[in-house]
């Protein structure tokens, strides 16, 4: 039976969505038959789920089944620019029985508030923050897809020029990159998907690995000739052949130190704050500043110690409340509980959602986030089914959503609220399993 679910696993990223579901299907069959064991479904919840329509090793369709066999009772699924993936994870979910969300991240332009100039939470770029637009409502996927199009151009334009920057960086040492082979083949932009820095540094990640190989070799050439500061965990990583992640890990080496020397700031591709605002309102769905935080140990190696909103915290709250942002997303296993302390009691402050969800974009990153069972942050499991069951109502009828008009007259308390829409969420998603 194992290969039989080596089989399954492998289909489930093949390049047609039809293979990828009928493979899912059957691997539940398999469960449903007793043939295959899952552990038992956790309390743990994750609404922040990368695919490989933005960036990722996994298809909405292998996305779910990594939540399965992690235990989780729900997804969310979050990529950048783009909800291409979002209809096969629907359909994933319920295949698996997990409840699912869908939501879209993308990076907004702060520089007419009163953040213009500082580094938010975006490690490449000053003014420019990543917002996430959750619970969207489903009859507003192709709404969606239709908003972020000329933006996705707009970004190709800039990811071309970073190429050539690339290779006019490395062409002493006879490296190059083609755009459309070696980027634009390994992403899933035919499909309505994003390319991201991240595709650029995967090619490039693979394409060193051709030239120079794994191990010594290659680690010294990013020590000595692309001055890379490499962190020791990721070298040890990249000392090791047999490592089966090598090109995520290079990445992150890569991501860390080398994105600067290349990197273009993006302008016409991020849509103003206030644009996103009024955008993520007027279809229903609930949009939420993504909390990064001052980083001192990064957690997946591709950030450097750094600085971005603490020091100015207060403000940023006072700017996303004027703004109608009346929810933030952040990730337990990043931060330091003082430093989420901070942040709840400011989204307590200005009665916003808290929501929460583990950026996955590498298949070194767990699905299940440990802090959430600790009782600091049990809220953040309420605040998800209270997630879903917005995103039933306001597919039903965005005036049923979570913050229209109608719905906080109703409840203007956020507590009583978010228990009013958790039990709609758990409610219905027990019938439908």
């Amino acid at each position: 039976m194992a290969q039989v679910e080596f089989a399954l696993e492998k289909e489930l990223n093949h390049e047609k969505k039809e293979r990828r579901l009928e493979a899912l299907s059957v691997f539940f069959e398999l469960v449903r038959q007793g043939k295959i064991a899952l552990p038992p479904k956790s309390s743990v919840i994750n609404n922040h789920i990368h695919t490989f329509y933005s960036f990722s090793p996994y298809s909405p369709s292998k996305a779910i089944y990594m939540a399965a066999k992690s235990g989780l009772p729900t997804a969310g699924i979050m990529d950048h620019d783009t909800i291409a993936g979002a209809q096969e994870f629907i359909v994933a979910g319920k295949l698996a029985g997990i409840a699912t969300t869908i939501g879209v991240e993308c990076r907004a332009d702060f520089s007419k508030t009163l953040l213009s100039g500082k580094k938010i939470n975006n490690p490449d770029q000053h003014s420019i923050a990543y917002v996430a637009i959750h619970g969207i409502p489903h009859n507003q996927i192709e709404t969606v897809m239709n908003f972020f199009k000329r933006y996705v151009e707009r970004r190709m334009r800039r990811n071309r020029l970073m190429v050539e920057n690339i290779n006019s960086l490395l062409s002493k040492y006879e490296i190059a990159l083609d755009f459309e082979k070696d980027v634009v083949s390994i992403s899933k932009y035919s499909e309505g998907g994003t390319v991201t820095e991240r595709h650029i540094l995967f090619a490039l990640a693979k394409k060193l690995v051709e030239i120079l190989g794994k191990g010594e070799k290659l680690i010294r050439f990013l020590k000595n000739e692309l001055e890379i500061d490499i962190n020791p965990k990721v070298e040890s990583f990249l000392n090791d052949e047999q490592n089966p992640f090598y090109e995520y890990d290079l990445l992150g080496a890569l991501k860390s130190d080398f994105t600067p020397k290349f990197y273009i700031n993006a302008t016409d591709e991020c849509p103003d704050i206030k644009e996103v605002v009024e955008f993520s309102h007027k279809i229903g769905a609930i949009i939420a500043y993504a909390y990064l935080g001052d980083v001192v140990d990064s957690v997946t190696g591709d950030k450097r110690r750094e600085k971005f909103e603490d020091d100015y915290l207060e403000l940023l709250f006072e700017v996303l409340n004027e703004l109608g942002i009346k929810a933030v997303t952040y990730m337990p296993s990043r931060n330091t509980l003082s430093q989420l302390k901070r942040v709840k009691n400011l989204c307590e402050k200005y009665d916003f959602l808290q929501i929460s969800g583990e950026d996955i974009n590498s298949p070194r990153q767990r699905f299940i986030c440990e802090a959430l069972k600790q009782d600091e942050f049990k809220h953040l499991i309420d605040t998800t089914w209270a997630l879903i069951g917005h995103e039933i109502m306001a597919t039903e009828d965005k005036e049923l959503g979570f913050f229209s008009e109608k719905m906080q007259e109703k409840f203007p308390n956020l507590g009583k609220r978010i228990e009013y829409f958790k039990n709609i969420g758990i409610k219905i998603c027990s019938q439908s399993n």
